[in-house]
């Protein structure tokens, strides 16, 4: 994953500085910002291969840094990791609800965070290399691996690179049911530290943007989730 351009969303210069030191002695090439006003222009400009967002940032903070990326067409694809001190479940939840591919809690070891760094562009890249056909169809959903395209009974669907992680996985195979656990370790490999409850909060956020047909995103008590095509 050497020459992986990372951008960096932290408004502590000491920070960026060793951020920067430990990404570029791993082989990747870093950019930042130094506050959430620039930002967003920085990385539309840049188009970085994944964002490290501070999510406690003065002015424009790292919440609406990342809702507006998710919400933007010429930046939803770029996967988000956010930064924080704050670590309760709750902020946890938050933040992977707007669209945070993960999150990880200050002071943290820079090798974790390259680690967790390596395994959401793992991911992006397993999603672009698959050898699936190209187009898969599950009922009304039209998902393109690709190109991270999501087509809904005729209509374009802006998902997260983890929502549509998760949509992809269970729409390979309607109709099975897979656990929470099961989801979790598909899109993020075993033992990743997310909650249970983080793969519910992305549920809801599909079934959401899925409008009508979300409905056939069922739970199964007990068990988990599966796709219904009919």
């Amino acid at each position: 994953m050497r020459g992986k351009r990372i951008h960096i969303v932290e408004d502590d210069p000491d920070i960026v500085e060793l951020l920067t030191f430990n990404l570029e002695k791993e082989g990747f090439i870093t950019s930042s910002s130094l506050s959430g006003e620039k930002a967003v222009n920085d990385i539309c400009k840049n188009q970085p291969d994944l964002v490290l967002l501070d999510r406690l940032l003065p002015g424009k903070d790292g919440m609406e840094i990342c809702r507006e990326l998710k919400q933007n067409r010429e930046t939803t694809h770029i996967p988000i990791i956010m930064v924080t001190v704050k670590d309760e479940e709750s902020d946890i939840i938050s933040g992977l609800e707007i669209g945070a591919d993960d999150y990880i809690t200050k002071p943290f070891s820079p090798q974790v965070l390259i680690a967790r760094i390596r395994n959401v562009l793992r991911k992006e890249r397993n999603n672009r290399n698959s050898t699936e056909p190209a187009i898969i169809k599950a009922g009304k959903l039209q998902i393109d691996p690709a190109k991270h395209r999501v087509v809904c009974d005729g209509r374009q669907v802006v998902l997260s690179s983890t929502e549509f992680s998760i949509l992809l996985f269970l729409a390979r195979n309607p109709d099975w049911v897979y656990s929470r656990e099961r989801i979790i370790n598909a899109v993020h490999g075993d033992d990743y530290p997310v909650t249970e409850r983080s793969i519910d909060v992305q549920i809801f956020s599909i079934r959401k943007k899925l409008g009508e047909y979300g409905k056939c995103i069922q739970t199964v008590r007990g068990v988990g989730y599966t796709l219904r095509t009919i």
